[in-house]
């Protein structure tokens, strides 16, 4: 019988059982965004990653709603029939008065069926939108923002497909529209002026005024003009909303001061985590990944490369350029001090630091292409000698003797070998950025970088690579997707100012890779609310809430020196800690707090059909992980009961005992009873004796794995 986690669904929040309680047969769902088969944001992976557990729990009856965007429907969508009656009659209904609609699948995990509305074709009727939203809700549109006279069509429209569908239903319908985002929220608003039969949800991912405000270099009060309307919009639909909901606490407390409501339900977002069968599957790919990005760096610092890459760790950090907000300042300022620690500390580790962030520029540096080519000639001229090398080899062993090593190698061959490491020679220092930069000069992260010094000279033991490019794996400079990438990093650094959710650090969690985060992202807060104690399963929390720049920036210092100084055994313990936790961040049991709000505004709009009773639907706190059940990892003290018993084995056999224990303890989620403490204290050599026995919770397998160690023991 396979391993299960005592982890459940309802033990993480307290929510109630709902599935006895309501019927969702008639009741039909329209999940109504603007990045639905439309990468933008943040917003695209929630709902892409959520379709298959909501298609799931709705079927046929789970429809999403978004903008035709040419490029993207040719690779994502299915153009078909609707299948829905009621939705076909609607569709040719609104086609005939001058709209476009489409129904199609979006290719993603679950097909979800999409509804697209082409707004640019009824860009005819905007003024007239406009007029009546001044009229109805005195807010004015000015003409110069395309982005929000796409969200006044992109309203409108939603606003008649749902009261359209509500008309050409046989029976009175029970309609959820879950609306996300200011851009598609005036479909809401309108909705409730209306009086349309729908139960409606607003979930706001992060408030316009909290981004305005906690960017960096905006000028705030020049840009009201741009601001005010949306600000309008966004609040509109957070007050008409039968169920508000936000995505993390920090970003509740925010919208109840700038929005002036408390959010109904905090809804975590999710992932979709894929198991391996083994333990170790993940620990292999991170190998394999890694071993990519030494082949880089090699040839990153070619000529200089004078430290170990065996002894060296990888840090990045990745997102959107938003230098402040995603604390990339931050992280420049405590790598410049961790730098610094090292240096006095003669330490032997090295730190890679990876800025991955998009920025403008107009091609690959030449000085990077040039490096990564000579180390691929480096290759194939160490290939070239091998094999002649082997050759010479080959024929002296076939004659029976033995090689004279002398005459392995030629004078062509020294030659050859000679050319190699003259090519390697370089005039300057590696560079910092992978490409040139349009604006280099006034660049944040080159401008913090001439400030602190950090150059990647030989003396320094921080080193830095601007990466200003998404990744790809058809890139000519470091062909890895993003997963790869991560998996092949050691520590994810996200000390974000502002992030009302923060996906990066999610995706480290899932991939088994310790991450960095603050209490003023959302991911932060959630893993602080459900892990005892969140640094021993590598999930590092830095408090930039109540304390100051500086005491940010040396805490942020100790975590980054304090990971320096970890052995490689220690590290493989955390990751496997940290995949551990990619249960706390699985759709399958986040999803429930999207259902609860779902169930809530059926209740609320429909109350003679539906019912319900929760006592706190904002609270996201129930299960709490607790500490790891083994000590801190630290090398073992061992006794020998045999001289020929070496030290090397004996940590082999210590570490595979501590780690699969561990893993068994943490995955069950049960105490080891008495008898199994009793066991584990002898094989620490510390002997004890009982005369008590009592049947133990630990599985046969976990009693199989210690017996078979005391046998090797013995």
């Amino acid at each position: 019988m396979p391993l299960a986690r005592s982890l459940s669904v309802t033990s993480l929040s307290g929510l109630e059982d709902w599935e006895e309680d309501f019927d969702l047969e008639d009741a039909v769902l329209f999940e109504i965004a603007w990045e639905v088969a439309n990468k933008v944001g943040g917003i695209y992976t929630v709902i892409q990653t959520k379709a298959r557990l909501t298609c799931e729990e709705w079927g046929d009856n789970y429809f999403l709603v978004g903008p035709y965007m040419e490029s993207s429907v040719r690779t994502q969508v299915e153009l078909i029939e609707p299948c829905n009656p009621a939705l076909r009659r609607t569709i040719d209904k609104m086609n005939a008065s001058g709209c476009k609609v489409y129904f199609g699948r979006w290719l993603i995990e679950g097909s979800p069926y999409v509804v697209l509305i082409d707004v640019g074709f009824t860009a005819w009727s905007l003024d007239r939108w406009k007029s009546e939203l001044w009229e109805n809700f005195s807010i004015g549109v000015p003409w110069f923002d395309r982005e929000a006279n796409d969200a006044v069509l992109f309203g409108f429209l939603t606003a008649w497909l749902l009261g359209e569908f509500a008309a050409q239903c046989d029976s009175p319908p029970h309609i959820v529209a879950h609306f996300h985002e200011w851009l598609a929220g005036l479909g809401l608003v309108l909705c409730r002026q209306r009086q349309l039969p729908v139960a409606t949800i607003f979930t706001t991912h992060a408030t316009l005024l909290g981004r305005y405000l906690c960017a960096g270099n905006v000028d705030f009060y020049n840009n009201l003009a741009e601001i005010y309307h949306r600000y309008c919009l966004e609040r509109a639909a957070a007050r008409c909303a039968h169920v508000f909901t936000t995505v993390s606490k920090i970003t509740a407390i925010e919208a109840e001061h700038l929005l002036k409501r408390k959010p109904d339900v905090v809804t975590p977002n999710g992932l979709n985590v894929k198991k391996f069968s083994a333990m170790h599957e993940f620990q292999n790919l991170h190998a394999q990944s890694k071993a990519r990005i030494q082949e880089f760096i090699r040839g990153h610092f070619y000529g200089n490369l004078d430290f170990n890459l065996d002894k060296s760790v990888f840090f990045f950090i990745a997102g959107r350029y938003e230098f402040s907000n995603k604390g990339a300042d931050l992280f420049l300022e405590a790598l410049a001090r961790l730098n610094y620690l090292l240096r006095v500390n003669h330490s032997e580790v090295t730190v890679i630091a990876f800025f991955i962030m998009p920025a403008r520029t107009n091609n690959f540096n030449v000085e990077t292409l040039k490096g990564q080519a000579v180390r691929k000639q480096l290759w194939d001229t160490a290939q070239t000698v091998k094999e002649r090398f082997g050759k010479k080899l080959y024929e002296s062993l076939l004659i029976g003797q033995l090689p004279d090593v002398s005459k392995m190698l030629d004078k062509e061959d020294f030659t050859i070998i000679k050319r190699a490491i003259f090519a390697t020679q370089r005039q300057c220092q590696p560079p910092i950025c992978t490409h040139n930069m349009l604006e280099d000069s006034s660049d944040p992260i080159l401008t913090c970088i001439r400030r602190i010094g950090l150059f990647n000279s030989s003396s320094d033991r921080v080193k830095v690579i601007f990466h200003p490019e998404f990744l790809s794996s058809t890139s000519p400079l470091l062909p890895m997707d993003y997963e790869e990438f991560v998996r092949g990093c050691h520590l994810g650094v996200f000390p974000s100012y502002y992030e009302p959710w923060g996906y990066t650090p999610a995706e480290c969690t899932v991939m088994g890779i310790p991450s960095v985060s603050t209490n003023l992202s959302g991911f932060g807060c959630f893993m602080e609310e459900h892990i005892a104690d969140p640094s021993a399963y590598g999930i590092y929390i830095l408090d930039r809430r109540y304390r100051g720049v500086d005491e940010s920036c040396n805490q942020l210092t100790s975590f980054l020196f304090q990971f320096c100084q970890q052995s490689r055994r220690q590290r493989i313990i955390q990751r496997n800690r940290t995949e551990r936790l990619s249960d706390l961040l699985d759709w399958r049991y986040l999803g429930r707090y999207y259902i609860s709000a779902r169930h809530m505004a059926l209740a609320k709009a429909f109350p003679d059909t539906y019912c319900y009773e929760l006592q706190d639907p904002t609270s996201t706190q129930g299960f709490r992980y607790p500490r790891p059940a083994s000590v801190p990892p630290s090398p073992a003290h061992s006794l020998h009961s045999s001289p020929h018993h070496s030290e090397a084995e004996d940590d082999d056999e210590e570490e595979r005992y501590d780690e699969d224990l561990e893993a068994e303890k943490d995955r069950l989620n049960i105490p080891i009873t008495l008898p199994v403490q009793i066991v584990y204290s002898s094989a620490k050599n510390i002997y004890k004796v009982t005369n008590t026995f009592e049947p133990s919770p630990m599985p046969l397998c976990g009693l199989m794995l210690v017996y078979s160690y005391f046998l090797r023991r013995a």
